[in-house]
């Protein structure tokens, strides 16, 4: 058995969707973000996740047909990455929450999966570079701190699915915990809810309202010139 086999195909699936859906978000920052090197950042960040997306959903089938010719409840991404992008600081929690789980596990897999070495490193940046702007958006100005505290608690709701079964509850919620802190954010009480709409919906081909606008635009190219090649 090869090590990839070791990893089955509901969690290639899973991992290549919850990258896929976040690189499309982040790339709608495109000509938006507040500053020009900020929108070089998340872009980046984006061909990133992009790039992990196609190596594990071609491990896990065609990679095209999967991305723009499955319905929406045959996605298996957490309903967090597809939640909108909203102001900057709803975005770098987003990134928060996702990217400190997603290094860990990527940590986890690296024995079994060749792609996860490197992704760890990847992953890395993409913590690093969401720590540093909620440092930076939580000890700010009156207004930062607001709107940053105001991300942490809408987009709590949506962690549960991150440290649900088979996640990472202890090494996570100490990780993010540890840096609302240092932001001077308040941690919403409790650790996150684990309840079917907000714990592994995604995961099962639940989503939420705004998921199916982002798959109509990022499919309908696709879509509406089907078997086209450049």
């Amino acid at each position: 058995m090869s090590r990839e086999a070791a990893v089955d195909r509901d969690e290639l699936l899973g991992l290549g969707d919850d990258a896929l859906i976040l690189s499309h978000r982040l790339a709608e920052w495109a000509g938006h973000a507040p500053v020009l090197e900020e929108e070089v950042a998340l872009a980046n960040i984006a061909l990133d996740l992009l790039g992990q997306a196609r190596v594990l959903l071609s491990m896990a089938g065609d990679e095209d047909a999967l991305a723009y010719r499955r319905e929406e409840r045959a996605f298996r991404n957490v309903q967090l990455v597809e939640r909108p992008n909203g102001d900057f600081a709803h975005t770098i929690v987003r990134q928060l929450y996702f990217s400190v789980w997603q290094e860990l596990r990527y940590q986890q897999l690296a024995p079994l999966l060749p792609l996860a070495a490197k992704a760890v490193r990847e992953t890395a940046y993409h913590r690093d570079h969401a720590e540093h702007w909620t440092l930076r958006l939580g000890d700010g100005t009156d207004e930062s701190h607001e709107r940053t505290q105001r991300a942490v608690d809408a987009l709590w709701p949506y962690t549960g699915e991150l440290t649900g079964p088979g996640g990472l509850p202890g090494e996570w919620l100490a990780r993010v915990t540890a840096t609302l802190r240092a932001a001077g954010l308040t941690v919403p009480a409790g650790p996150p809810p684990r309840t079917a709409w907000a714990a592994g919906g995604g995961r099962q081909g639940i989503h939420t309202e705004p998921f199916g606008r982002l798959l109509a635009e990022m499919q309908h190219l696709h879509r509406s010139h089907p078997g086209a090649t450049w």
